[in-house]
């Protein structure tokens, strides 16, 4: 019987990086910890698949029914917005979840209502940002202030009051 050949120390780091990383999910899971304060805000983006050719969010009916449904998600207590701003391929939110639902579970069910409502075809997953206590306050303002300005920056259009596509909450 012939002996093994010997492993260089690149294929047994090799063979261990397989080993170790084997065990993650293929999604990651996009719960609310239980260490997260109750009331914690979230900086979401969710986009749409930009390599399928489909209607814009700003396009007017579909952008009054995504702010229509991101306002009944509220009033559901699925969510609670501080601020929502659509623009043509993607949204940007500051939103609070409750206990007792994974922000996964409530964003994946919202997407999932749009793509059948309005054909949207969303980018999988979604980024979100918790922001920390020090991040209130004044800088609770330049992150409202970052995403209002999006519409302008992009040149959509010259002053932030003039994008129609927009929730905030006047207590912020």
């Amino acid at each position: 019987m012939a002996a093994k050949p010997r492993r260089t120390n690149i294929e047994r780091r090799s063979a261990r990086s397989t080993i170790l990383y084997r065990g993650f999910p293929a999604k990651l899971y996009h719960g609310v910890p239980d260490w997260v304060e109750p009331g914690a805000l979230f900086h979401i983006r969710i986009a749409i698949d930009r390599k399928k050719q489909q209607a814009a969010l700003t396009t007017p009916s579909i952008a009054e029914s995504l702010l229509d449904s991101a306002k009944y998600y509220e009033s559901e207590y699925r969510w609670y917005t501080t601020a929502f701003l659509l623009m043509p391929d993607h949204l940007r939110a500051l939103l609070s979840f409750q206990r007792d639902e994974s922000m996964s579970r409530a964003i994946g069910g919202w997407k999932h209502f749009q793509s059948h409502r309005h054909g949207i075809i969303w980018q999988e997953g979604y980024f979100d940002h918790r922001l920390r206590d020090d991040e209130r306050g004044e800088q609770l303002s330049a992150k409202i202030n970052y995403i209002r300005q999006n519409p302008v920056v992009a040149g959509l259009c010259a002053k932030a009051e003039n994008w129609p596509w927009w929730i905030e909450r006047a207590s912020v």
